[in-house]
């Protein structure tokens, strides 16, 4: 089961993603894709892991993230996915294809073992970004949610904390 939660910053998706996660008997891991450059950053995942609890396991892929489904995916666990967008942000930061990783990604989804949920932003939803390397980055987000979504059993978009389901 492929479970895409989309939304926008402070939607609440990682909260749904994480409470759905949650009902899950079996082991829960999480896939992280930030890193921590500064200290914000910093404080921000070291909140996340607080919020998580000891239930969880950590596994950070900030580029390999195929890679670390395939190697993670077992039946008795579930995988939680958080964020593909700054995954597509970290691939452009490595001039990597991010087209290409994400087909890899897809087919490492469909292989998988364990149901994934993943989370992402919609950031295509506001004014068109006023430089170039900004509208790359909103257009190579937007492209990789559909290829995402269209590989997806299902598609949720929060706004508010009020979860839609899409597909």
């Amino acid at each position: 089961m492929i479970h895409l939660i989309l939304g926008g910053a402070r939607s609440g998706k990682s909260r749904h993603a994480q409470t759905l996660a949650e009902a899950f008997a079996g082991e829960l891991v999480f896939i992280a894709t930030g890193e921590a450059f500064d200290t914000e950053m910093a404080d921000r995942i070291a909140r996340h892991q607080a919020d998580r609890g000891p239930r969880w396991r950590t596994i950070e892929a900030p580029l390999a993230l195929a890679d670390a489904i395939r190697d993670a995916a077992a039946p008795d666990r579930l995988l939680l996915v958080d964020c593909l967008t700054l995954w597509a942000s970290n691939l452009m930061h490595a001039n990597r294809d991010v087209a290409a990783e994400t087909a890899e990604l897809i087919t490492a989804l469909r292989a998988a073992s364990a149901p994934v949920l993943l989370v992402a932003n919609e950031v295509g939803l506001g004014i068109v970004p006023g430089n170039a390397l900004a509208r790359a980055f909103r257009d190579t987000a937007g492209r990789m949610n559909q290829m995402i979504a269209a590989a997806a059993d299902q598609v949720t978009f929060v706004a508010a904390g009020l979860p839609m389901r899409l597909k």
